[in-house]
């Protein structure tokens, strides 16, 4: 089971970036993808999430004006796409893999996924990748 980031940069501020999350190992479409952001010295928030068997997403209100999350199923691909970048987007960003079925508690519900931090145990993570955004 792989899930590996890719697309972090250094970035200046009202730049854009595209994040992707690969995956393999496990069948896509019976997970969400979450993707995550820790700043240092501050604990890990989450920002956005798709979940792969219907298709439904939800980001954070923070940013949910500025970044997308898409996913390829036949890829087996997850991106963040990223805009209008500030300076607090500074951040190594994770994707995470949860099956569907710990969604269910939730009625499917994506925002208490992404908003709660007693949110289900996710199956998978990846490594992170870097994004810096200067000023």
């Amino acid at each position: 089971v792989q899930l590996v980031e890719s697309g972090g940069a250094l970035v200046q501020v009202g730049g854009s970036l595209r994040l992707s999350c690969a995956a393999s190992g496990f069948p896509f479409e019976d997970y969400a993808i979450l993707w995550f952001r820790q700043a240092p010295g501050k604990e890990r928030e989450g920002v956005s999430c798709i979940n792969n068997s219907d298709g439904k997403t939800y980001t954070t209100d923070s940013v949910k004006d500025r970044f997308t999350i898409s996913s390829d199923n036949a890829k087996n691909m997850v991106y963040l796409q990223m805009n209008s970048l500030m300076v607090e987007d500074t951040a190594t960003y994770y994707c995470a893999a949860v099956h569907v079925s710990h969604l269910l508690p939730f009625n499917f519900n994506l925002r208490p996924i992404v908003d709660d931090p007693a949110r289900p145990h996710m199956n998978y993570w990846g490594r992170g990748t870097l994004v810096t955004v200067s000023s």
